[in-house]
């Protein structure tokens, strides 16, 4: 399995890419777009980040994971790019 950590994701405007450090946690098989968080709930910004990911990647689905639940299974949501790659 191919797995890249903290992978940078530039935006290009007007054909100058700028990298505004934005991070990718883990990308899997470069199509898997993961975030990890340890907060008190998902919020909208959580989920801003990860649909901002999945368009300027052109990425299909995405996994918030949060670590701050009894149960890991109630911190994982699936993010589904369902618009296609955002431009500028």
């Amino acid at each position: 399995m191919h797995v890249e950590f903290e992978k940078s994701m530039p935006i290009q405007i007007d054909g100058v890419v700028v990298d505004l450090g934005n991070r990718i946690d883990l990308l899997l098989e470069k199509k898997l777009v993961v975030e990890l968080k340890s907060v008190k709930e998902i919020s909208d910004v959580h989920l801003a980040q990860i649909i901002n990911y999945l368009k300027l990647g052109e990425f299909k689905l995405g996994l918030i994971i949060n670590f701050n639940v009894s149960k890991l299974k109630y911190g994982i949501k699936r993010v589904i790019n369902t618009k296609g790659p955002r431009l500028f």
